[in-house]
């Protein structure tokens, strides 16, 4: 049986339940990792581009949602914003220009 692609409006909608969960992921610190992950997962399952100001609000390593000051700490080094995450020691590094 062949697959059946995603209609636009489940996209629209799937954009919008995206932004509700980072929106409760800000708002909740105990459930914000499994927010960042379910957003993921219905981004990847429907193939939508995460947009890039939700992209930079969580680790890529361990889907930490970024706390500046409490879980994360930002530099800027060479033409590039620097994001350490405190949860799994790792960087992740955005150019700029």
């Amino acid at each position: 049986m062949p697959h059946k692609k995603p209609l636009e409006k489940e996209k629209k909608t799937a954009g919008e339940a995206i932004r509700f969960l980072f929106g409760e992921a800000a708002k909740s610190k105990k459930y914000a990792k499994k927010y960042v992950q379910t957003a993921r997962k219905l981004a990847m399952k429907l193939k939508i581009r995460m947009p890039r100001e939700l992209k930079r609000q969580y680790c890529k390593h361990c889907y930490t949602y970024f706390r500046i000051g409490e879980n994360c700490r930002v530099r800027v080094q060479r033409g590039k914003v620097v994001y350490y995450c405190f949860d799994c020691k790792k960087y992740t590094r955005i150019p700029y220009k």
